[in-house]
């Protein structure tokens, strides 16, 4: 190539913005031929290609006029500029740098997802696309005889690529060709906005309690690290706004969501609730966390469907972990939804801290751990006997400092056989206020210590399946006497595979198990060559004196407790069980949960059992049984259904039951749910809800899923 031609086709480089500065990158200029036609005019023709960066430019033809620095250039013209922008067209005129440009038959795919498609196109100033005539659509389109499923119609449409917003000037949507809504303005994000002011995906929703209305939610973007949701909800029987509200700072972040209401259910009563969290990093590897969660009356929650918690928690909290030692200090305030509950006779206030730190020390061996935690809980109610008949004194508040150091150690002998031993002492100092029944001060010095002896064995089958059998036994004794305290934390026990070998069962330290104690157990592991495992656990306490705070149901009343029986299956294809019941001496049911699952990409299937048997120190006037279930099916390519239900086995009836069908491809999303709550209270009412969603796929970063797109037939 003369030095004439090469002196052309980098001005041609440049003129297509290869090339801003020849020297900064290499660009590529590829043809069938190059030629000058006259003394103005460089033609480049036949397969033409132009490269830079991730920029590349195809077309069947090329021409530069020095004379006017303008190309011509003759389609099929193919921009391609990284993953994110496709431009097509029959044929182009642009200057210099490709910063004004105007395009026939103009079509852009933005990210993949969203075509817009014009009689022209001209590009201003190297920021905007302005398409005249245009069709907008994140729809497949197989052939121009079909149309898509939607289409956006405008005439005109602006793409700024530096605020990547697409602006819509007499814009239609049109169903199958059909024209439905119009809109003299419109603004849509492109698909490669992560975050944008405007208008979400509003859904239309009917219930018994709320009648027929319809959520359409604003997000407004109020810069890099913060944004606010708001969503009027108007319904035939309410009158809502929600809010939603979040921050990112750079050690931590906030986020708060509530609503305020008027309806019909509760006539010139202004309804609200709010709930907030927030977690930041402090100094020192401390973390700050707090929730507050409130509401104006006991049955808004449900009735809206915002959360179906019967009791509230809001806490503040300061945190640190590290590898040796736990440092948390904590204030929370309940508030009960329940009926039959006061929260003046409640535990409202909370506060605990707690610190525990581990050593290991060289002469002695093994790990030292040292603990020292501070509890107290407050009652709104001033009274200092059991006044409403409920077995608890209405008024009393107990605050209780506690301190313990124990040391521990494992072995292992000869032949396998592991051995632990742990010793180590406790001291609890108890305050109680408000309480005529009860001294003022208590305190017990508590000691402690256990051997714990364990032999695994090990198999491998001749299928390849490794088998691991590990009995154990732990031999333990606590010393001290009960206080006169109040138990007023431990009401709720649980007995399971964590805590078999444990001297004490009782959650809070307001309650010891007390005398020696052996329990025993054993474990079976299988691990199979293709992928199935499955884990089975049983033991047994056996005590020299029982404790009257444990409650009939919890397994551990009785000088033996009884008989723990757990299990877990899993395998590689999907499937998973996890059971744990618990016998007492004449095999009766005390307790038993189960939940069995499978899953794979078609469908996915899940039930869970519980059964609970009465017990008046737990609440529970009678047994209680419930069985739920849950599923996803996934038709096919395109549709979707879910299934949920929870029936009330004692009762022989449903308490809940739910069904949603979907229908997704790669333009559009409709989300139909309907639900029906069966159960009844004083301040709650059964209902039925329905609800419908319809969104436009395409507009959003991270929509797109190959597995919904629709394919074109041959």
């Amino acid at each position: 190539m003369t030095a004439r031609l090469r002196y052309f086709a980098l001005a041609i480089l440049c003129c297509l913005g290869l090339a801003a500065q020849a020297q900064d990158a290499p660009a590529v200029l590829m043809a069938d031929k190059v030629f000058l036609d006259g003394k103005t005019k460089l033609v480049a023709e036949g397969r033409v290609e132009a490269l830079y960066g991730e920029t590349r430019i195809i077309a069947s033809k090329i021409t530069y006029d020095r004379s006017t620095e303008q190309l011509a250039i003759l389609g099929p013209i193919r921009i391609e500029q990284g993953d994110t922008t496709t431009v097509m067209a029959d044929s182009a005129e642009m200057d210099p740098g490709f910063r004004n440009a105007l395009l026939r038959g103009a079509r852009v795919v933005l990210d993949q997802q969203v075509q817009l498609a014009a009689y022209q196109m001209n590009r201003v100033n190297g920021r905007y696309s302005q398409l005249y005539k245009a069709a907008v659509t994140s729809c497949h389109i197989c052939n121009s005889k079909e149309p898509p499923l939607w289409q956006i119609r405008a005439r005109r449409v602006i793409h700024d690529q530096a605020e990547k917003q697409l602006y819509f000037e007499g814009a239609q949507l049109r169903i199958k060709d059909m024209p439905v809504f119009y809109l003299p303005y419109l603004r849509l994000p492109d698909p490669t906005l992560k975050r944008a002011s405007g208008f979400m995906i509003p859904s239309f929703n009917s219930s018994t309690t709320l009648g027929t209305g319809v959520r359409m939610p604003y997000f407004i973007r109020m810069g890099d690290h913060r944004d606010l949701t708001i969503t009027p909800y108007i319904s035939t029987k309410s009158r809502t706004l929600e809010l939603a509200y979040r921050q990112a700072f750079v050690n931590g972040d906030v986020s708060f969501e509530g609503a305020i209401s008027r309806d019909d259910a509760l006539p010139g009563e202004t309804r609200a609730y709010l709930f907030g969290q927030g977690t930041f990093d402090l100094r020192n590897d401390f973390k700050l966390s707090f929730d507050v969660e409130a509401t104006l009356d006991d049955s808004y929650l449900v009735d809206y469907g915002y959360s179906d918690k019967d009791r509230l928690d809001s806490e503040i909290a300061l945190t640190r972990t590290k590898r040796d030692s736990f440092t948390r200090a904590a204030l929370t305030s309940y508030y009960t939804l329940r009926d039959g509950e006061d929260n003046a006779v409640i535990p409202s206030i909370i506060g605990d801290f707690e610190h525990e730190r581990r050593f290991f020390p060289s002469r002695l061996g093994g790990e030292l751990r040292m603990r020292a935690g501070l509890h107290s809980h407050y009652r709104y109610s001033d009274v200092t006997t059991d006044a409403n008949g409920d077995g608890v004194v209405d008024g009393r508040d107990v605050t209780r400092l506690n301190a313990e150091i124990n040391w521990r150690n494992t072995w292992t002998l000869a032949g396998g056989l592991q051995a632990s031993a742990l010793v180590g002492v406790a001291a609890d100092q108890f305050y109680t206020a408000q309480d005529a029944g009860r001294p003022s001060t208590d305190a017990e010095v508590t000691p402690m210590a256990a051997l714990t002896v364990r032999y695994p064995f090990q198999k491998i089958s001749r299928s390849g399946a490794r088998h691991i059998l590990e009995p154990v036994v732990q031999f333990g004794w606590v010393g001290g006497s009960d206080p006169d305290v109040a138990n007023d934390e431990s009401t709720r026990v649980e007995f399971d595979e964590g805590n078999l070998l444990a001297l004490s069962h009782f959650p809070e330290a307001d309650r010891r198990e007390r005398g020696t104690m052996l329990g025993y157990g054993m474990s079976w592991t299988r691990q199979g060559q293709k992928g199935w495992e499955s884990n089975f656990t049983f033991g047994q306490i056996l005590r020299s004196q029982t404790s009257p705070d444990f409650s009939q149901t919890s397994g551990l009343s009785g000088l033996n407790s009884d008989v723990l029986i757990a299990g877990q299956i899993r395998s590689a294809t999907g499937f998973s069980f996890t059971g744990r019941t618990l016998f007492d001496s004449v095999f009766d049911l005390s307790k038993a949960e189960a939940r069995a699952s499978f899953q794979n990409k078609r469908y996915g299937l899940g039930a869970s059992y519980v059964w609970l048997g009465a017990d008046a120190a737990e609440d529970r006037t009678a047994t209680v049984a419930e069985l739920s279930i849950d599923g996803l099916y996934r038709i096919n390519r395109h549709w979707t259904s879910t299934l949920d239900l929870r029936y009330d086995v004692v009762a022989e009836e449903a308490a809940e039951a739910g069904l949603g069908l979907q229908y997704r491809n790669e333009c559009v999303k409709v989300d139909l749910s309907l639900s029906r709550r069966f159960t009844s209270s004083t301040t709650l009412s059964p209902s039925t809800d329905m609800s419908l969603t319809v969104g436009l796929l395409g507009f959003n970063a991270g929509t797109r899923d190959k597995s919904y797109a629709r394919q074109c037939r041959d």
